[in-house]
């Protein structure tokens, strides 16, 4: 018996990092999963690796079109939907305000929130007619830099404040049928892609040196997480046996950075 059984995810930008690891989480936990990835070739793989437990669909988060298709795709393959996980992202890759052009924030800012913050609003509406009617949740990825500075650049940051405020707002506007809730996990080892706009669209955090030991040294803990670890508190929010009472909440799973904060980053720019 799992936490899942015989429910039915979407996780958006599933084919690779923390959104592969919640479809392999969820498909252990008894779930079947739907996910929306732009990647052809990682969703082929999702289909290969997890045969009919999972459904992909190519696609692009920042298109209603896209995440409706994957919603009526998945209800026509499993039935029902009883949460949407909104995922994708992308990375300004820690561009400070000084170390950007300005004529290339607008694009920049442009392209992020298309797909960070946008992306999980046409998401959740294209998810909420099927949420209604299973009295279904929500859950979005934020980051610890939805609460801390320096876990990111200053888009990526307002980025995910804004999406705590999603959270926020949406667990008040969709109460009490849907549920809305986060969680907000510390930095990991993925193929987070970053903006085409800055000239980082082709670097992934698996190729920054010292990734690993910034993580940590920053970390109360001392750990330096994988995807596979953060998977837990999403498992609890989907199940509603255990957190019916649970909306308008974030789960930090940052390695305690709350008791203690980050240090200005070694190397960080003097103004």
């Amino acid at each position: 018996m799992g936490w899942l059984d015989n429910t039915v995810a979407i996780v958006t930008g599933g084919g690779s990092g923390l959104g592969r690891a919640l479809v392999q989480r969820f498909i252990a936990e008894g779930a079947s999963v739907g996910v929306l990835e732009r990647d052809p070739a990682k969703a082929a793989q999702l289909t290969q690796d997890f045969g009919d437990r999972v459904l992909a669909v190519t696609g692009d988060v920042t298109t209603y079109a896209d995440n409706a298709r994957v919603v009526q795709d998945t209800v026509a393959r499993f039935g029902k939907l009883d949460t949407f996980i909104g995922n994708a992202g992308v990375f300004d890759y820690f561009q400070t305000l000084p170390q950007i052009d300005a004529e290339r924030i607008s694009a920049a800012f442009d392209e992020l929130f298309a797909v960070n913050v946008k992306g999980y609003l046409l998401g959740a509406k294209a998810a909420l007619p099927q949420l209604l009617k299973t009295r279904g949740s929500i859950i979005y990825t934020i980051s610890n830099a939805g609460f801390y500075p320096a876990g990111g650049g200053p888009i990526y940051t307002a980025s995910k404040h804004a999406v705590v405020g999603l959270v926020r707002e949406l667990a008040y506007e969709l109460a009490p049928k849907v549920r809305v809730n986060g969680v907000a996990p510390g930095g990991m080892k993925t193929e987070l892609g970053g903006l085409a706009a800055t000239g980082t669209a082709g670097v992934k955090l698996s190729q920054m040196d010292g990734l690993e030991d910034m993580m940590r040294s920053i970390s109360p803990l001392q750990i330096a997480a994988v995807p596979d670890d953060y998977c837990g508190p999403y498992v609890l929010l989907a199940s509603r046996a255990n957190s019916a009472p649970m909306t308008g909440v974030v789960i930090n799973t940052d390695g305690g950075l709350g008791a203690r904060g980050f240090t200005k980053m070694a190397g960080g720019e003097d103004l």
